[in-house]
C-alpha cells in the first residue's frame, strides 16, 4: 500500500518566508509524494486555504502559516499514523472551548508544545502534554499547523463569509469539525517553532463577536477549574535537552536567523 501523499497550504505574501517555510516542507517529506501550494493573494485565510483545499491532490492536508518551522524527520510518518486515528490535528488546543480565545480554559484544559522568539532567546510553551504524546478530545485547534484528511478538510471547509479576514477562521474550522464529531488531536512531541504570537486587536475582536455569535450555544461557558501548572514541563521527556535542541536547530538549521522572522 503507498504511503498517502501529502498537500502543503501556505498563504503568504513574503517571498522570503514562503521560500524559507517550503524549505522545510521539503525536508520533511523528502521521503514521500508532496506538493506545496502556494496562495498569494487571499482575500483571507479561509478564501485562501478553501482555494488551496480546491486544488490539493494529497490525501492529507496541511494548513500552515509561513512563520513555523517544523523540526522533526519523523514528522511524515508520526502525522500519517495518528491521521488514522485523527480525523484533524494541530500543535496546540483546548479540550473545553470557552470563548474566541482557545486558551482562556487555562490547565488541565489547554495543551500543546510551542516554541515562540523572545528577544534573542526561545521560549518554549508547554501545556498539559496527557496523554503523551498526542492529547485526545480536543475541541478547538490553534491555527499556527493544522493537519487534516483531505475528505475531512472538504467536508467542513472554512467558513470565508463570516471569517472574511485573518482571524479566527482556525476556530471555527476546528470547532466546526467537533461539532459534527470529527476526532481532533493536539501533537506535543514534535518540535514547532513559530515567529509570532498573534493580535488580538479590535479587528480580532470584532471577528470574535462573529464566532460567538454562531457557537455561543455550543461553548463550555461555565467555570473551569485551574489545574497547578506546577511539574507539568515534567511530563515532557528530556525537556532541558529539547529546548537545547530546539534552539540550535532554529538558529543553525533551516536558514532562519536571530530576528528575522520575529
Amino acid at each position: 500500500m503507498n504511503a498517502p501523499s501529502f498537500s502543503v497550504i501556505v498563504c503568504s505574501v513574503d517571498t522570503w518566508k514562503f521560500a524559507q517555510t517550503s524549505a522545510c516542507y521539503t525536508r520533511l517529506f523528502a521521503d514521500v509524494p508532496f506538493e506545496i501550494i502556494g496562495i498569494h493573494d487571499a482575500l483571507s485565510l479561509a478564501e485562501g486555504y478553501n482555494r488551496g483545499l480546491r486544488q490539493c491532490r494529497g490525501d492529507i492536508v496541511v494548513f500552515s502559516h509561513d512563520d513555523i518551522l517544523i523540526l522533526d524527520p519523523d514528522f511524515a510518518r508520526k502525522i500519517r499514523i495518528r491521521l488514522q486515528k485523527f480525523d484533524i490535528l494541530g500543535f496546540a488546543g483546548t479540550r473545553r472551548l470557552e470563548s474566541e480565545y482557545w486558551w482562556q480554559a487555562g490547565l488541565p484544559w489547554i495543551s500543546g508544545a510551542v516554541a515562540n522568539p523572545c528577544g534573542p532567546n526561545i521560549h518554549l510553551s508547554v501545556w498539559n502534554t496527557d496523554p503523551w504524546p498526542v492529547v485526545d478530545d480536543i475541541q478547538a485547534i490553534d491555527g499556527l499547523c493544522i493537519l487534516a484528511r483531505r475528505e475531512t478538510a472538504r467536508q467542513i471547509g472554512f467558513d470565508e463569509t463570516i471569517f472574511d479576514g485573518f482571524h479566527l477562521y482556525d476556530l471555527d474550522f476546528s470547532f466546526s469539525a467537533w461539532r459534527v464529531g470529527k476526532r481532533l488531536g493536539v501533537c506535543c512531541d514534535i518540535p514547532v517553532f513559530h515567529a509570532s504570537y498573534g493580535n488580538f486587536d479590535e479587528v480580532y475582536q470584532e471577528y470574535g463577536r462573529r464566532f460567538l455569535a454562531k457557537h455561543r450555544d455550543a461553548l463550555s461557558l461555565s467555570p473551569s477549574p485551574v489545574a497547578e501548572a506546577k511539574g507539568r514541563s515534567a511530563q515532557f521527556p528530556d525537556f532541558r535537552a529539547t529546548i537545547a535542541s530546539w534552539r540550535r536547530e532554529i538558529f543553525q538549521r533551516g536558514g532562519i536567523a536571530r530576528g528575522t522572522l520575529a
